[in-house]
């Protein structure tokens, strides 16, 4: 008797998005709690404040998607250029290039005559995607998508900077400060516990990660506008 399996989940088909998501969530609510943070220690005014936060927010999530659109572009064009440079040598070397996906194959286990019979009929079909494949490591989860890189990264960053914004809105004059660190920590603690859950990982060492290091950003700027509020 047979059992039917169960199909199996896997979870790097989310890496394109997840990571640029993840990076601009964490960078919306650290980068933009941070600047309220720094601006509140300085004794500015909640109209000041929220300035500041608003022109953090407009400012990071457009040099967010930026950054990873250009990023991500540049990695697409070494793909493509990869790419060009097998076209042409398989135009020009079929057989070497043949000899090199066998070669391939038995470096992972196959025996001579099996490597020898499975780069036969490989190279028969789609020869190009199956050196992509095998030689160069490119699959279709792996290819570049920079838009979508851009798109996940600007909206991640919006949400992510909106809380601490709200934390502003909604907290008195006299605990702005501690309020706004407290959701903050609240908002990095979640984005960690995502992060790591949506791609497989603990979700502990991933939330501690994200907490301590948006702690340590907040206390930085926390201490340069006390500074610079007492000497300017």
């Amino acid at each position: 008797m047979t059992t039917a399996r169960h199909p199996e989940t896997h979870l790097s088909h989310r890496s394109g998005w997840l990571r640029a998501a993840v990076l601009g969530a964490n960078d919306g609510i650290v980068s933009v709690a941070a600047i309220i943070v720094g601006v509140a220690a300085a004794g500015s005014s909640r109209s000041a404040i929220l300035t500041a936060g608003i022109a953090g927010l407009v400012a990071g999530a457009a040099s967010m998607a930026a950054g990873e659109y250009v990023s991500v572009s540049s990695q697409a064009d070494a793909e493509r250029a990869d790419l060009s440079v097998e076209r042409r040598e398989l135009t020009e070397d079929p057989v070497g290039e043949r000899d090199e996906l066998a070669a391939i194959y038995r470096s992972r286990g196959l025996s001579a005559a099996l490597a020898d019979q499975v780069a036969d009929e490989l190279s028969t079909g789609d020869v190009l995607s199956a050196h992509a494949r095998d030689e160069l490591g490119m699959t279709e989860l792996s290819h570049a998508r920079p838009f979508q890189a851009a798109g996940a990264s600007a909206a991640s960053f919006t949400v992510g900077a909106a809380l601490p914004l709200l934390a502003v809105i909604v907290s008195p004059a006299g605990t702005r400060i501690e309020l706004t660190v407290a959701a903050t920590l609240v908002a990095l603690g979640l984005t960690g516990f995502m992060g790591a859950r949506l791609g497989g990982a603990p979700p502990g060492r991933g939330t501690l990660r994200v907490v301590i290091w948006g702690l340590a950003a907040m206390a930085l700027t926390m201490v340069v506008g006390r500074l610079v509020g007492t000497n300017v």
